[in-house]
């Protein structure tokens, strides 16, 4: 029987999780709206090949698809950021624009970190036709107010950029395929395949031996010196020199202590452009948050329009404030009112003034003072033809 199961990697949200999403919801909202950001929803189905027809294609097994009445294949939205850049491509004619949303996206096989979630609530960000690292420190400083304004503490984004790990690949003479085959292969920690990979490719000593130095390249601005010094690659330098200006301005505007820099990040180097960033917490295996330079996933769609921009994963959030200790208790309505029969009208006023007053009512649906007693709330009424009288 599966009338009371789920599929793999989708949750019911109970009403306590649902209070506390919403209330997320409205603060980030807040925020996106204060720092001028305009509201966007990209539609929930798609064809198959807006995503799987593209140069940035995403693997089919990822998607869920079914047929339309027409037999063409559609897709639930298995991406945010691709469906925000055909909109931007497509419909909007300005040549820069700074985006938000709140949606869900469906991914098949997701399993980062242990958290599989295959429907995925998302709040996020994108910033259209900006280029440059203050464009970029700016979108990691608002990833990681967001996080706190979410409830959390203690957060950290991690930050690399692509361009390091495509400098030292590039050495190897890689088609982007192949780079993102050791890209893969170094992200599942799989260190004996992607040098194996490397050494058939051709790669020399140096290359090896920056690529096996990837995962301890990790921590603060300590690490650009290192980073340089494995390394003569001209894209890979400018990558390092890109991250110390993003850093001189985190730095600036008092982010210094809440980032840390990562030139291992195993994000996608074909989707990705530029920085990558995610937002961490200890009490979840997982990001909360991700995000990063884009600036080529636009051209799929015909326009090229530089981006860089974060999302959210919700449910994340509410785990992690689950952990930390910081969903709140159950609220308990301000007022409970019953009434006698015949008294419905009074009782009803009463409640609709209340509420008038800011106060959450509720009006039991039985006869009779001795119904309160069941009813949580702070204060109680019981009203009578003519009469209230607090109980």
């Amino acid at each position: 029987m599966t009338l009371k199961k789920l599929p793999t990697g989708v949750q019911d949200i109970l009403p306590r999780e649902c209070r506390v999403l919403s209330d997320v919801r409205a603060r980030l909202a807040r925020a996106f709206e204060a720092r001028g950001y305009e509201p966007v929803l990209s539609a929930a189905v798609e064809y198959y090949d807006t995503y799987a027809g593209i140069r940035n294609a995403l693997p089919q097994e990822r998607m869920f698809k079914f047929t339309d009445s027409d037999g063409r294949l559609l897709v639930l939205r298995p991406d945010a950021t691709l469906s925000i850049s055909r909109i931007a491509a497509t419909k909007l004619d300005k040549t820069r624009t700074r985006l938000y949303y709140f949606l869900d996206k469906w991914d098949a096989q997701d399993a980062a970190g242990g958290v599989k979630n295959r429907e995925i609530i998302q709040a996020g960000v994108e910033r259209l036709g900006e280029e440059g690292a203050f464009s970029d420190a700016q979108t990691i400083a608002f990833a990681i107010d967001c996080m706190r304004l979410a409830g959390l503490s203690d957060c950290i984004a991690d930050v690399g950029h692509v361009g390091y790990m495509k400098g030292l690949l590039e050495e190897c003479g890689l088609s982007d395929a192949q780079a993102e085959e050791v890209r893969a292969s170094l992200n599942a920690k799989d260190g004996l395949n992607a040098e194996r990979f490397l050494k058939n490719a051709g790669a020399g000593e140096e290359t090896l031996a920056a690529v096996r130095a990837l995962p301890t390249l990790f921590g603060g601005a300590e690490v650009f010196e290192r980073a340089k010094r494995l390394t003569g690659n001209a894209r890979a330098l400018d990558a390092v020199a890109h991250l110390e200006r993003v850093h001189r301005i985190l730095a600036d505007m008092g982010y210094e202590q809440s980032v840390c820099f990562d030139f291992g990040t195993g994000k996608s180097l074909s989707y990705y452009s530029g920085i990558v960033f995610s937002g961490l917490v200890k009490e979840v295996g997982a990001p909360v948050l991700s995000g990063g330079r884009y600036d080529d996933l636009a051209d799929d769609f015909g326009r090229h329009i530089p981006a860089v921009g974060f999302a959210i994963g919700l449910k994340r959030v509410l785990v992690a404030l689950e952990r930390q200790g910081k969903l709140p208790a159950e609220p308990v309505p301000d007022v409970a009112v019953s009434c006698e029969e015949g008294a419905e009208g009074e009782a009803d006023a009463l409640c609709k003034r209340l509420i008038g007053e800011g106060k959450r009512v509720t009006l039991c649906a039985e006869y009779g003072a001795e119904t309160l007693r069941e009813t949580a709330a702070a204060r109680r009424y019981f009203v009578k033809k003519g009469e209230v009288l607090e109980v």
